[in-house]
């Protein structure tokens, strides 16, 4: 699942930013806490617990950084519970010196997961949009 929005704002700030775990709660809808279980800051092999709810459930799952292109991509993954997931932020700069910000969720389900993969996905989908917008607001309302 892939979602993008334009961010008016330079790409190496919308990168710096999206991409400190840190600031996941400020962003991300569904997402509560943020623990580094390694020093920050993020660098390839970091590993971040992250607690969410979704669907009316509590998720606790540890991310694993597997890349890291400087304002150019940002690659994490978890093998941990129901939902295995690699997230991948990419940053583009737009025509008008803007981002565009790509969000990537990939994964199988597992256990209940799998039953609820069609309206798991749905959701996601409608929290992707959301997240991305938060942060679009966030980044464009700094900078006025």
């Amino acid at each position: 699942m892939e979602t993008s929005i334009e961010i008016d704002a330079a790409r190496d700030r919308v990168a710096a930013f999206a991409s400190d775990p840190e600031n996941a709660p400020r962003w991300y809808v569904n997402i509560s806490s943020v623990e580094w279980e390694t020093p920050p800051p993020a660098t390839v092999g970091s590993r971040i617990a992250f607690v969410a709810h979704f669907l009316g459930r509590r998720i606790a799952y540890t991310y694993e950084v597997r890349e890291l292109v400087d304002a150019e991509r940002f690659v994490m993954s978890t093998a941990e519970g129901p939902f295995p997931m690699k997230t991948t932020y990419t940053w583009a700069d737009t025509r008008i010196g803007g981002t565009r910000m790509t969000l990537r969720n990939e994964g199988e389900p597992s256990g209940f997961g799998q039953l609820a993969a069609p309206v798991m996905a749905a959701a996601m989908r409608r929290a992707n949009r959301k997240d991305l917008q938060a942060l679009k607001s966030l980044l464009e309302d700094a900078a006025t």
